[in-house]
């Protein structure tokens, strides 16, 4: 487990005499940084007094709208006086699937200093957590953070109290992160996981039905266009790159959540290592990274492009224009040829 037993007990004492609880996620929160906050936010109000509030840097995606408590999460970016405040004053701060204050971009230096003064925990899965809080919970075998908020509930002891919203959270964060299971992260554990949460009566079927089948018209037209005509491929090296520049994003109004899952297409085609999905928001070069096999977008996106995440899914940036990001990485791959020739 990625608490020692001493270390629970620990969190335990803390939480029986807390009165304020608050769970951050990263900016540009997903199905698992929402279903993992939202998760822990439902085990803890089944079994303690203190309110527990949930902080997302920017937008939520409208996607994830179904999901149980998804009204009552705190936008920093709208509420900076409120969620400065709280995140502040709080008497433990959770900090879920990230692993560097850097992650909830411009809350950074509040999640650090907040942090800094103790009373402050982990949950995540991606590789080389830093050091910024009390208790760092990091597995890097995980499928998802969520599947580690299902594991943490054991540790408390609590799984079999799970509530069905509670496991609705869970089961999506999990559901999402692993690609609908099958991403290589997907283990025997993370199939035993889920098969607990079924059993709290939710009904996955809705949840899919909410996660791939409410596609707004302009989002398909938006990806129907990056398809057609901003879809890459160097079949000599492997890679593959899509790009949504502000003009087409802005054609199609564009809302947080409309890209989830783009870059998986260009990963799907055929002789594939390495994908890339560039894109602006909010007038900031993203990069969404994919690939199979050995090859690691971790250290790809570490080494250029002031990122990371997982061996096979990592994210970065990049401070110049679209147009530079897209040479810039151009100009890197060739140097990978011998690790990305199918």
């Amino acid at each position: 487990m990625f608490f020692s037993e001493s270390q629970i007990q620990e969190i335990q004492r803390i939480l029986k005499v807390s009165k304020q609880v608050v769970l951050v996620s990263h900016r540009n929160p997903d199905g698992d940084a929402l279903g993992s906050t939202l998760g822990l936010k439902w085990i803890f109000d089944s079994i303690h007094t203190f309110k527990t509030t949930v902080v997302v840097p920017d937008a939520k995606p409208d996607f994830l709208q179904f999901l149980p408590g998804f009204d009552d999460v705190l936008v920093f970016e709208k509420e900076k006086d409120h969620t400065t405040e709280l995140i502040a004053s709080c008497d433990v701060l959770f900090c879920l699937d990230f692993n560097h204050p850097s992650r909830t971009g411009d809350m950074e230096k509040l999640i650090e200093a907040r942090a800094a003064q103790g009373q402050s925990v982990m949950i995540d899965h991606h590789q080389q957590p830093a050091p910024f809080v009390q208790f760092i919970g990091s597995d890097t075998r995980a499928s998802s953070t969520s599947e580690m908020v299902y594991h943490f509930s054991q540790m408390l002891g609590v799984q079999d109290r799970l509530s069905k919203e509670a496991a609705t959270c869970l089961y999506t964060g999990i559901m999402t992160d692993t690609g609908s299971f099958r991403f290589s992260a997907t283990s025997p554990e993370t199939h035993r996981v889920a098969a607990n949460l079924l059993a709290s009566e939710i009904q996955h079927w809705t949840i899919h039905e909410h996660i791939f089948n409410q596609n707004k018209l302009s989002k398909l037209q938006l990806w129907g266009e990056v398809f057609s005509s901003r879809l890459f491929q160097i079949e000599a090296l492997g890679v593959s790159y899509m790009v949504a520049d502000a003009d087409l994003l802005a054609q199609h109004q564009y809302e947080e959540g409309d890209l989830e899952g783009l870059v998986n297409f260009a990963l799907s085609l055929k002789g594939t290592t390495l994908a890339a999905l560039f894109s602006m928001k909010k007038g900031k070069v993203r990069i969404s990274f994919r690939s199979i096999g050995d090859f690691s977008v971790n250290a790809f996106a570490r080494a250029h492009f002031e990122g990371g995440g997982h061996e096979n899914a990592a994210g970065g940036s990049f401070p110049g224009t679209l147009d530079e990001a897209v040479q810039h990485f151009l100009s890197l791959i060739p140097n990978y040829k011998s690790q990305l020739k199918p």
